[in-house]
């Protein structure tokens, strides 16, 4: 009886393939039944962001592309997303995104309040802010409305938000001032809700100078009706700053430090280092690094220093000032209290001048007016400085400068004899055998400098046994001395030469002994630095 012992295997077979073919069947009708949910689910989807957007922010919507994928829980992804705020009048949206994405790891999660979506991905988001007046006319995203971000009833939490180039520009509402813009090449945003900070990353690369800015910190909550009050703290380093863009000045620029505050009042403290820093009219390198204090207004890029040290070589320099906004022309104008309280005059001149070695050496103490305005034109036809200065213990590099020197303090201490050994000594080419020592030099003045040249009033300048009182021009390219003015020395006439000279001259030494002075003679220093000439000037 071996037939009816295989029926009931044969049935199962049956059955089990029934049930397998009614699966399929089932599976398909499914996936049909998910393909026409997910087609239809869409454009619900598409409808109710647009209507949720445009009630949430009082705003016009548009919405290009958007998509619903349930392949790996669930994903919408969207383009040519557009908001215009109905009460402000605006030819360019509040806000465009070119494309994004999110995803939520189970579909289940959907139905859950809060929404938490792990991240959310943006490509080319642009935020037009309008003029401070007509942001009192913006939807609210904070203070009151802080726990509403979402429409009614629900509410989103986001993990991190990676944003690939973002734009923020701010309208200031002035017809002679450019709109302030920040260019963010990737901006990743971290704990992202309602009414709380979020943390963030930013990498940009600064228009001018050219440069890698890195920084994280945190920002928020966002008060769009008055963004300056926007909280905001981090660190941040910006690296291989070019300096060339700025006429005039060259050098590679690196920075680091820290800020916090609020979006219209940041405090920053850091540091730059320059080690090649110059200007066109010397072209020659030196380091430069600073610290500083400042005060920026992120609202529209104003910034106080207060203040920066800087070390320039061996001069030390503080500056403080303000950088602000130029009316009318793009660009900063830059005004600045500059000090040097303790450097070297052959540092500034060796940054300054093209002659070499420096014209001298010594201890300077300098304080100007820096006001360098926007323009066109490079740094150095443009700076404009006036102030006070005193150099201290000079020495000219020039031999032939610094022989006249010598020469004028000895005679004018009545050293005719030594003056007289020393010049032979000089003409012969026998340093050793002259008697003076190297005599220096203190000299205090007023200046004004402008259009590469350096014009000096009241310049007192002492020597042992001399005073000198100089008003003149010097040109930074070295080639124009024009200093004329009056010299008084301790001796008479007579006694600043020898032999028969010395004899013959003592009947007028009352003549030229005025104001206390045993002579007083109109004097003038002209010429080029090659060419030098110091002497007695009678026709001023």
């Amino acid at each position: 009886m071996p037939a009816p012992q295989k029926r009931p295997h044969r049935r199962a077979v049956r059955v089990a393939r029934w049930l397998g073919a009614i699966l399929v069947v089932l599976l398909a009708g499914f996936l049909v039944a998910g393909d026409i949910l997910l087609h239809r689910a869409g454009p619900m989807m598409k409808a109710k962001v647009v209507e949720t957007l445009s009630a949430r922010f009082d705003s016009r919507v548009e919405l290009d592309g958007f998509s619903v994928s349930m392949v790996k829980g669930f994903e919408v992804s969207g383009s040519g997303l557009k908001l215009y705020p109905n009460r402000l009048a605006m030819n360019e949206p509040l806000v465009s995104v070119d494309r994004f994405s999110f995803h939520v790891l189970n579909w289940r999660q959907v139905f859950r309040t809060p929404l938490f979506i792990n991240k959310v991905a943006v490509n080319g988001l642009s935020i037009h802010m309008p003029p401070k007046g007509q942001r009192a006319n913006m939807p609210k995203l904070s203070g009151g409305n802080a726990g509403k971000w979402n429409a009614p009833g629900i509410k989103v939490e986001v993990g991190e938000i990676v944003v690939d180039h973002a734009d923020l520009v701010l309208e200031n509402g002035k017809p002679n001032k450019v709109p302030l813009e920040f260019v963010i090449h990737q901006l990743t945003l971290r704990s992202v809700g309602a009414g709380r900070p979020m943390k963030f990353h930013a990498t940009l690369v600064n228009p001018k100078p050219v440069g890698d800015i890195n920084s994280s910190g945190d920002f928020g909550p966002f008060d769009a009706e008055s963004p300056g009050d926007t909280p905001v703290d981090g660190e941040y380093s910006f690296s291989h700053a070019d300096l060339f863009p700025f006429k005039g000045i060259g050098g590679t620029l690196a920075s680091t430090g820290s800020y916090s505050g609020q979006l219209n009042r940041i405090e920053v403290n850091g540091e730059t280092t320059t080690p090649n820093f110059s200007l066109d009219i010397a072209n020659r390198p030196v380091p430069l690094n600073t610290k500083f204090h400042a005060i920026v207004d992120g609202t529209n890029g104003d910034t106080y220093l207060q203040p920066v040290d800087a070390m320039l070589l061996h001069t030390h320099i503080v500056a403080k000032g303000e950088v602000v906004r130029a009316a009318g022309v793009p660009g900063h104008d830059i005004h600045l209290d500059v000090t040097v309280d303790s450097g070297r005059i052959e540092d500034l001149l060796r940054l300054a001048v093209k002659s070499e070695p420096p014209l001298m050496t010594g201890e300077v103490r300098l304080h100007t007016d820096f006001h360098l305005p926007p323009g066109k034109e490079s740094v150095t036809e443009k700076l404009q400085l006036k102030g006070s200065f005193a150099v201290l213990g000079a020495h000219f590099s020039n031999d032939k400068i610094q022989h006249d020197v010598d020469q004028l303090s000895l005679r004018g201490q009545g050293k005719a004899d030594e003056a007289k050994k020393e010049d032979t000594a000089m003409k012969s080419g026998d340093s050793a055998g002259g008697t003076a020592a190297n005599v220096s030099s203190d000299m205090r003045g007023d200046f004004v400098f402008g259009e590469h040249k350096l014009t000096i009033s009241g310049l007192n300048y002492q020597v042992p046994g001399a005073e000198i009182a100089l008003t003149g021009v010097y040109s930074l390219d070295g080639e124009q001395f024009d200093f004329h003015g009056n010299a008084r020395l301790d001796a008479h006439v007579s006694q600043m030469m020898t032999g028969w000279k010395s004899w013959l001259l003592k009947p007028v030494d009352p003549f030229f002994a005025k104001n206390g002075a045993g002579t007083q003679v109109p004097i003038s220093v002209t010429g080029t630095r090659s060419d030098p000439k110091i002497g007695l000037d009678f026709k001023h």
